[in-house]
C-alpha cells in the first residue's frame, strides 16, 4: 500500500482524540494513591494492549525482534526509558495546569522537537528545505507551533483573570509558575518517543516484510516498533512508582480521586465535609476500602486508551510517505486540539473573559489549520 497523507491526517486526528481522552477515566478512580492508578494503567497501555495489538495483527512478530541486532533494540528501548521521564513530568503538568493548558505548553515543545531534530539528526534538512513540499510541509509545522504559543497564551490569560478559589474549582492545584517548569521539562523529554520510533526502523522494516509474506497490510509494520519502546517507558515508570510506592507506606499515602478535609494529626477525616477531585491527596496508605473491580476498570480502560493513540498514530505514519516525520507534529497538534476541546467540556475556562475565549478558538483554528498545511505538503510530496 503506498502513500496517502490524507487518510494519514485522518489516523493521526483519532490517535490525537485517543490520547487527549485517556486521563478522563482515571478521573473516576477512587482511594488509590496517584502512583498505583498511573502503573495499573500503564501495564493495560505499556505491555498488554502492544502485546496483544502485535499478536493480532503481526503474527510472528517475536521473530522480528529476536532477530533484531542489540543496538536496534538497545536504541528504541533507551529512548522509550527516556520518555517515560517526560510522560512522569507530563502527568504533574496536567496536575498543574489542567488538562488544556497542561497538553499545549508540554505538547508543544515535544512537537519541536520531535518533528524536527530527527531529519536533522539524519542529515535530511537540507534537501527539505530545498523542495517545494519540504517547504509547505515546514511551514505547516511553523503554524503548529503558533497554534501553541496562542493556546500557551490562553493559559498565561486565565491565569491573570481568576481568583485562586475559582482556579482550585476546575484545578484544584493549578499552579502556572510550577506548572510552566514541569511542561516544559516534560515537553523535551517525550519528543524521545519520536527517536525511539526513528531507532527502531529496522525493526519496521523487517515487520514489513513478514507481513508481506502473510499477504498483510503494511499498515501494522510499526507495532512491533511500539512493543520495545514501550518496554523501556514501562521500566522507567515502574521504578518511579515502586519509589512513590515505598515513600507513601513510610509516610502516610496520598489518595487518587478525593480530597479530605483537614484535619488534627490522628484524627479521622470528617465526611461530612465533603471531597474534591484532584489526583493526590493526604490520606491513609493502606487504601483499604477502594472500590477495587471498579478502578481496574477505569485504569484498564484509561490505559488501553493511552496505547490507541500510538496505534493510530503507526498506521498514519506509514501513510505520510517520505515526510513522515512531519507525523509527529499531526499527532502533537491533534492531541492539543481535542485536549482543548475536553478543557472546554470540563469547564477549565469557566469564568475568563471574551478575549481569552478568543484566544483559545484562535489556537484552535491554527492547530487545525497546521494538521491540513502538513498533510498537503506530504500529499505534494507523495504525488511528485
Amino acid at each position: 500500500m503506498g502513500a496517502d497523507p490524507l487518510v494519514g491526517v485522518v489516523y493521526h486526528w483519532l490517535g490525537g482524540l485517543a490520547a487527549a481522552s485517556f486521563y478522563v477515566p482515571f478521573r473516576r478512580v477512587r482511594g488509590w494513591a496517584w502512583e498505583t492508578s498511573w502503573l495499573v494503567g500503564g501495564i493495560f497501555s505499556w505491555i498488554i494492549a502492544p502485546l496483544a495489538a502485535a499478536s493480532l495483527l503481526v503474527p510472528g512478530f517475536w521473530s522480528v525482534i529476536q532477530r533484531a541486532s542489540p543496538g536496534v533494540l538497545a536504541g528504541a528501548a533507551g529512548f522509550g526509558a527516556l520518555w517515560g521521564v517526560g510522560g512522569l513530568a507530563f502527568g504533574l503538568s496536567m496536575r498543574y495546569l489542567g488538562i488544556a493548558l497542561g497538553y499545549a505548553v508540554a505538547l508543544g515543545l515535544c512537537a519541536a522537537f520531535g518533528t524536527l531534530v530527527p531529519p536533522l539528526f539524519a542529515g535530511e534538512m537540507g534537501r527539505i528545505v530545498r523542495e517545494t513540499s519540504g517547504q509547505v510541509t515546514l511551514l505547516g509545522v511553523g503554524v503548529c507551533l503558533a497554534g501553541i504559543t496562542v493556546s500557551g497564551l490562553a493559559g498565561m490569560s486565565k491565569e491573570r483573570e481568576l481568583a485562586a478559589e475559582q482556579k482550585a474549582d476546575t484545578v484544584p492545584e493549578f499552579s502556572f509558575r510550577k506548572g510552566i517548569v514541569v511542561a516544559l521539562f516534560a515537553g523535551v523529554m517525550s519528543a524521545c518517543f519520536a527517536y525511539g520510533l526513528a531507532a527502531g526502523k529496522a525493526l519496521a522494516a523487517d515487520a514489513k516484510v513478514l507481513l508481506a509474506s502473510q499477504g498483510r497490510l503494511d499498515l501494522w509494520q510499526n507495532l512491533p516498533v511500539l512493543v520495545v519502546v514501550l518496554w523501556g517507558g514501562f521500566a522507567t515508570n515502574f521504578v518511579w512508582c515502586a519509589i512513590l510506592h515505598r515513600r507513601g507506606r513510610a509516610g502516610g499515602r496520598k489518595r487518587h480521586g478525593t480530597r479530605l478535609p483537614e484535619t488534627a494529626a490522628g484524627d479521622e477525616p470528617d465526611p461530612s465535609a465533603g471531597t474534591r477531585t484532584t489526583h493526590e491527596q493526604p490520606a491513609p496508605a493502606d487504601q483499604r476500602g477502594a472500590p477495587v473491580a471498579a478502578n481496574w476498570l477505569f485504569c484498564g480502560v484509561a490505559g488501553i486508551t493511552w496505547y490507541l493513540q500510538f496505534f493510530f498514530y503507526s498506521m498514519g505514519q506509514t501513510r505520510m510517505g517520505r515526510y513522515d516525520f512531519s507525523s509527529w507534529t499531526l499527532h502533537m497538534a491533534s492531541i492539543i486540539l481535542f485536549s482543548t476541546l475536553w478543557g472546554i467540556a470540563l469547564r477549565e475556562w469557566r469564568g475568563t473573559s471574551l478575549r481569552t475565549h478568543l484566544l483559545i478558538a484562535a489556537g484552535l483554528v491554527l492547530l487545525l489549520g497546521s494538521t491540513l498545511v502538513v498533510g498537503w505538503g506530504s500529499y505534494l510530496k507523495a504525488a511528485s
